[in-house]
């Protein structure tokens, strides 16, 4: 089992004796002092094949020390059960690489059967640690390794053998800093997969809250209309139980082609959301413009509104589709509140503006001629809200607010290109 402790802070058991640079924690490692991280079969097969390599190299250095000596003598012994333990450090490599890599470097100078484990911990250095610390390790081995052929002169040269060894610990840190360079790739490259598929979902989830809040737009513009007319003409026959046939008649009539085209309009709501995420409607569908402002002005006086409208803009120039639909808006909602919360009051609509200037749509209603009722049409109270989304989000600003002879005032500056 391995630990690690955090980053930038060195280790407890050496307090004071090592520079930061070589205690830096692992890349690939987790940085949290409480997190254990139980040994893996990959662990276990690295562990014994680094074991048995080392064990190897001790092996071979004893025998052709034994060879070249007088026997197996009582230091050989003592040798030989210290390259053991210092093998058996192998285990424990993870946990403490650089304070181990230290003890078999310092070890290996004396003990022939360390000389194996102090080049693997060299190894484990490279792969888990930065190369600063990778190298002041194989520099210390290197010094080690001319110890020990001064106390222990090889049959070679010792030129030729300390030489080799060099190269040896050249190649031994050569080899763990790829190793170590190729795990900090992996690891980037599944970070930045992790964090593409984030944004990406994150697009995803944006996109659908922008569909979603669109959706709530028009179903408030739409079926708040309709339902609030389908409520006035029920309060006339309901108030007005001695109306003659013939009006009774045409206001039913009224109110079926109005819950009729309520239930259209939701019925393509509904399509709406029911459709797949990957075939979104499009948001060029068919929208009411400031042309038809004349039907629902006449669905408005048919309800017995008292509305006047003036229209001082010049009607040749187009405008853009999202400032025509925001306009035809604006008006919608201004008849709905006028008819929701001022009952009787006369409503006028203004619509002025040139190309090159700004077009601006103005609904004011007076104060109730007639007694609000007790029990008002409901309402969400967020038309005036999304109306401000609406507007802005096609370049124009809104005002709303009441006015002095106790009305309510609706304007709107939307842009108007050349």
């Amino acid at each position: 089992m391995t630990t690690t402790s955090p980053p930038g802070r060195s280790d407890p058991d050496l307090p004071g004796l090592l520079p930061g640079f070589l205690l830096a924690e692992r890349p690939d490692e987790p940085q949290h002092p409480a997190v254990v991280r139980r040994r893996s079969v990959r662990d276990w097969i690295v562990d014994v094949v680094s074991f048995l390599i080392a064990a190897g190299i001790g092996a071979a250095t004893l025998a052709e020390e034994v060879g070249r000596g007088d026997g197996f003598t009582a230091w050989r012994a003592t040798d030989l059960v210290i390259g053991i333990v210092v093998c058996f450090s192998l285990w424990f490599r993870r946990r403490w690489p650089i304070q181990l890599a230290i003890a078999a470097t310092v070890t290996a100078a004396f003990v022939s059967t360390s000389g194996g484990a102090a080049l693997v911990m060299l190894f484990t250095v490279a792969v888990h640690r930065r190369f600063p610390a990778a190298a002041a390790i194989a520099v210390a081995n290197i010094f080690s390794a001319a110890v020990y052929y001064w106390i222990h002169p090889p049959s070679d040269s010792w030129t030729v053998s300390f030489v080799f060894a060099t190269l040896v610990f050249v190649v031994a840190v050569v080899w763990g800093m790829f190793v170590r360079a190729r795990r900090q790739l992996v690891v980037s490259l599944r970070e930045r997969a992790r964090q593409a598929e984030s944004e990406a979902q994150l697009r995803v989830e944006q996109a659908q809250q922008r569909e979603r809040q669109r959706i709530a737009r028009e179903m408030h513009d739409v079926l708040a209309h309709r339902l609030s007319l389908l409520s006035v003409h029920a309060n006339a026959l309901a108030y007005r139980r001695d109306a003659p046939a013939e009006d009774v008649a045409r206001v039913s009539n009224i109110i079926r082609e109005s819950a009729h085209q309520a239930l259209e309009d939701l019925r393509e709501i509904i399509g709406v959301l029911r459709a797949p995420s990957a075939h979104p409607v499009a948001e060029d569908e068919p929208q009411p413009t400031l042309g038809d402002i004349a039907g629902l002005v006449d669905e408005s006086r048919r309800a017995g509104m008292r509305v006047a409208v003036d229209d001082w803009r010049d009607a040749e120039a187009p405008l853009q589709p999202a400032v025509d639909r925001c306009a035809y808006r604006v008006v919608q909602e201004g008849l709905t509140n006028a008819r929701k919360h001022a009952p009787g009051a006369a409503v006028s609509i203004a619509l002025a503006g040139t190309p090159g200037d700004a077009l601006t749509v103005n609904v004011r209603n007076g104060a109730p001629a007639e007694i609000v009722p007790a029990d008002p049409i409901p309402g969400s109270g967020t038309g005036l809200v999304g109306l401000n989304e609406r507007v802005g989000l096609a370049g124009g600003t809104l005002r709303s607010g009441p006015t002095a002879d106790g009305g309510f005032a609706l304007t709107a500056d939307l842009p108007w290109p050349s």
